[in-house]
Parts: structure tokens; sequence; C-alpha cells
């Protein structure tokens, strides 16, 4: 594909990749979705010609679509393929879950490399509250 977008969808390995907000182009975050609980997303019959999507959202480009049969690059058409929210909202939700183990395993230990016990109010007190949410919106 001939552009960057600030979103990737490799459809091959079902993976999202971020490259914009906190993360850019060089360090995007990504994540594969290969759960079964998944399957159904990305075996939707709208998929099953797609390799690849860059997305941008900035109403000065096209968005690009790379196929898996050689045709030319097309546009990300939202009435054929869905709100792009789809992927945004699945990448966000695994992200929380990444925020949310983070904080879960931001441990204190002593000098022998044991876990020092803390109370929640004392985590907080550390480390702010517990992640509840993510948007890239």
């Amino acid at each position: 594909m001939s552009k960057h977008g600030s979103w990737s969808v490799i459809f091959e390995d079902k993976k999202i990749c971020k490259m914009s907000g906190e993360f850019g182009i060089k360090d995007g975050m990504n994540y594969e979705f290969e759960e079964a609980e998944h399957d159904a997303f990305w075996n939707q019959a709208k998929f099953s010609n797609l390799h690849a999507i860059q997305y941008t959202n900035d109403n000065t480009d096209n968005d690009q679509v790379e196929y898996n049969d050689g045709s030319q690059n097309g546009i990300y058409d939202e009435s054929v393929l869905g709100s792009f929210n789809q992927f945004i909202d699945m990448f966000d939700a695994r992200h929380l879950l990444g925020l949310q183990g983070d904080w879960d395993n931001n441990n204190l230990f002593d000098d022998d490399g044991n876990i020092i016990a803390e109370t929640t109010e004392q985590k907080v007190a550390r480390l702010g509250p517990r992640p509840t949410s993510y948007s890239s919106y």
C-alpha cells in the first residue's frame, strides 16, 4: 500500500494496529485477535477478499483497501464494510485489558524479591485509579 494510515488492519493476521494518538507510525501498537470468540467477526463474507486496510479518516485523502485477488487498491466503503469504528472498538477493548493488566501487575518488591502487600487505597495513591475505560475517539 502506498499510504500510511492512522490505523492498519491486516486480515490474514487478524491484526489491528493504531499509529496515532500516543502511538506513532514507527511505534504503533498492535493486537492480534486470534481467539475463537473473534472468529465470527473476522470470517464475515464482506471481509473475504480483503488483505489490509490503511485508514486515516482525515477528510483529505481516501482510505485504502488492499485486496487478496490482486485487484487495484480500493477506497474504504462504509456502506459495504461497515463503519471503521468496529475495528477501533475492538482495539480499544483489548488495549483497556492491557492497561488494566499493567496496573494489576505493578507491584512493589522487597530486597528479597517478595511482593510487598498493598491495600487498594495504597496502590491507587501510588499509581492512580485502575483504568476503567480507554477510547481512541
